[in-house]
């Protein structure tokens, strides 16, 4: 009986792997007009795409301190199809901004674009796990 238990728990685990979205991870933001950069971790959040601010680094790579560490910069943010994504808000620390966002996967690179009345801007992250 233990063997099946163990092993039904170890398929759950498994099919769950499987239902991740492709846009869940550690995702390395560009370098703001400073230079300094940030970590985001991207997970589901009910049945929407969120995003985290974790560690902020300056320009030479040295970890810096911010009351923002951990404040949720993407919300609300829904799966479309072919790797895009919209619908949803994120914030930007460097201006304290929150636009309407939409983002597009390709590979290991996340286009993430914000508007707000008609101006826009964007960053292009590189995925770190």
């Amino acid at each position: 009986m233990k063997k099946v238990t163990a092993m039904a728990c170890g398929l759950a685990l498994m099919a769950g792997a499987a239902l991740a979205d492709p846009v869940e991870g550690v995702w390395k933001t560009q370098g703001d007009d400073n230079g300094n950069y940030a970590l985001v971790s991207i997970a589901p959040c009910g049945s929407e795409i969120c995003g985290t601010l974790g560690k902020g680094f300056d320009r030479a790579g040295s970890e810096i301190r911010s009351p923002n560490i951990g404040r949720q910069m993407i919300w609300g943010m829904k799966p479309k199809g072919g790797g895009s994504y919209g619908g949803g808000k994120i914030w930007a620390p460097d201006r304290d901004k929150t636009y309407n966002s939409r983002m597009q996967l390709t590979g290991n690179s996340l286009k993430v674009e914000g508007c707000v009345l008609g101006i826009c801007r964007g960053q292009v992250w590189t995925r770190v796990r």
